[in-house]
């Protein structure tokens, strides 16, 4: 990706500048003219292979925006990132997140759907989850213990989520302009046997994880209590009976993984 040099090309020494040469033209050939000194056929085989492995990782890290597009299209999308993006991590696997980086912060293209940078959010996260390094850990977590008079514990591998836009059925024959009424609420998660799962929620389950991950001392019960009193609910039971389920619900996901023993 681009690269940059803290000396004015005339002050660099001359291995610098080949290197400098070497890499804008494989990161953009139709306007970064060829080192003189490297024969074209072999140029263009180093340049493919960049770009090919590149262009491979981002088309299987975000296969339904890589549906979306023409090759035509798509090629121009990924030569543009490839061409232009300083990468921060020299690391394949972390190539999805530059490339989300890109579409959040550098991109500007009006004729992009409106949904693409949440889309490529979704589809990263699938890649986050399945390489991150926590591990659920159940040394001291009661797996059947109660989750509303306990503590629930949340697994560190469930990330909740919401988009304005229902990415999660966004395809070929499925591009919205505009975003529905309700926004879109998602679990994504790594279970002990590192299946990735994703559940779609409301918005008051959302809210349940949110306040577990925020008040990791306080008991099922509170978390509800506190939700009540948010949504002025004139029923206290109701939200604790709707919640305990829920909890139960989150749990059978391993979600969230029990109470703290």
């Amino acid at each position: 990706m681009s690269t940059n040099t803290s000396l004015p090309s005339d002050k660099q020494p001359e291995f610098i500048r080949k290197q400098y040469e070497f890499a804008a033209h494989i990161r953009d050939p139709e306007n970064a003219p060829r080192p003189d000194d490297v024969e074209s056929r072999r140029m263009a085989i180093y340049s493919e292979l960049f770009y090919n492995n590149v262009e491979g990782f981002i088309s299987g890290g975000f296969p339904v925006i890589r549906s979306l597009y023409s090759d035509q299209d798509w090629h121009s999308l990924v030569r543009c990132f490839f061409s232009s993006h300083h990468c921060k991590t020299p690391l394949f696997l972390e190539i999805a997140q530059e490339f989300r980086h890109y579409l959040e912060s550098e991109r500007d293209n009006p004729q992009d759907p409106p949904f693409l940078k949440e889309l490529a959010h979704y589809e990263w996260v699938e890649t986050a989850i399945s390489i991150a390094e926590e591990e659920i850990d159940d040394t001291n977590v009661n797996l059947t213990g109660n989750l509303l008079d306990g503590i629930p514990v949340l697994s560190p591998l469930a990330m909740p989520l919401q988009y304005q836009f229902d990415v999660q059925h966004i395809k070929s024959d499925y591009q919205p302009d505009n975003p529905p009424e309700q926004p879109t609420c998602i679990i994504v998660y790594r279970d002990r046997l590192d299946e990735i799962g994703f559940m779609e929620i409301n918005t008051v389950t959302l809210r349940l994880v949110q306040l577990i991950a925020e008040h990791p001392g306080h008991t099922g019960r509170q978390h509800l209590q506190q939700i009540a009193k948010e949504l002025n609910h004139p029923k206290l039971d109701v939200v604790i009976n709707g919640g305990t389920e829920t909890l139960e619900t989150l749990r059978d996901k391993e979600i969230i993984q029990g109470s703290r023993k």
